[in-house]
C-alpha cells in the first residue's frame, strides 16, 4: 500500500477554546498538527468536549514550537519543548507553559479521531 496526503489540505480541522488541530486520516495513521495558545489547558479547553476529567488518549508526539507541561493522573510530571519526542499514556492533563503558543505533531493509530471532537 502507498498513501500520501498533504497538511496543506487537511481532512479536518477541530477548533476548541485557545487552540485547534488539523488532521489527515490515513489507513493506519492519523497525523495531526495541534496549535495551543498561551493559557490553553486540557482540563479547561477540551475536558468539557471529551466528557472526562483528564485526557484518555494515548499520544506519540513531537514538539515543534513552545513548551508544554504534562501531568499524569498518578502524579508523574514532565515538561516538553522544541525538538522533544514524547509518548504519553491515557490519564493526563497538559497545558502551555509561558507566553508562546505550542505547536505539536501527534502521530496516532485511528484512536486520535475522537480527540476534541464534539
Amino acid at each position: 500500500m502507498l498513501e500520501v496526503k498533504t497538511l496543506d489540505k487537511p481532512d479536518e480541522r477541530r477548533d476548541f477554546p485557545r487552540g485547534h488541530l488539523e488532521a489527515v486520516h490515513m489507513t493506519d495513521l492519523d497525523f495531526a498538527v495541534a496549535t495551543f495558545e498561551p493559557g490553553w489547558r486540557w482540563t479547561e479547553s477540551v475536558a468539557p468536549i471529551a466528557g472526562t476529567d483528564t485526557c484518555q488518549m494515548h499520544h506519540n508526539g513531537y514538539v515543534l514550537q513552545g513548551r508544554m507541561r504534562i501531568r499524569m493522573d498518578d502524579g508523574g510530571e514532565i515538561e516538553v519543548g522544541p525538538g522533544d519526542v514524547y509518548v504519553v499514556s491515557p490519564g493526563h492533563d497538559a497545558w502551555v507553559v509561558g507566553d508562546e503558543q505550542a505547536v505539536v505533531y501527534d502521530f496516532q493509530g485511528q484512536t486520535a479521531r475522537d480527540f476534541a471532537k464534539t
